[in-house]
């Protein structure tokens, strides 16, 4: 099992509405792709010297070759979006993790 990671700082400006965005819009788009079986949002409790406040949302997948399909078919408009509306007020960085155990 791969998970993908996301990880996002938001500015307080947009917190509000990049939140419903997130919860009403983005998460269900990236699983309508059919390339994940479900996604996780989490609250990250470290305060960050930039401000904002830093979210993780995780999509669990079955392989990395399903992963690189989205990439390849998906992320780049999915992106577009989030990057049209709150620009610079939202900082991205993604990580692909691989399951080992569940306890």
């Amino acid at each position: 099992m791969i998970l993908y990671n996301v990880t996002i700082n938001i500015h307080e400006s947009v917190h509000d509405q990049w939140m419903q965005w997130m919860q009403e819009k983005h998460i269900n788009d990236v699983l309508a792709t059919g390339k994940f079986s479900s996604a996780r949002m989490v609250k990250v409790l470290v305060e960050e010297e930039m401000g904002g406040t830093t979210y993780s949302i995780q999509y669990t997948t079955d392989s990395k070759e399903t992963l690189q399909k989205y990439y390849e078919e998906d992320a780049p408009r999915l992106r577009e979006e989030g990057n049209r509306l709150f620009g610079d007020k939202m900082l991205a960085f993604r990580t692909e993790l691989e399951l080992i155990s569940d306890h």
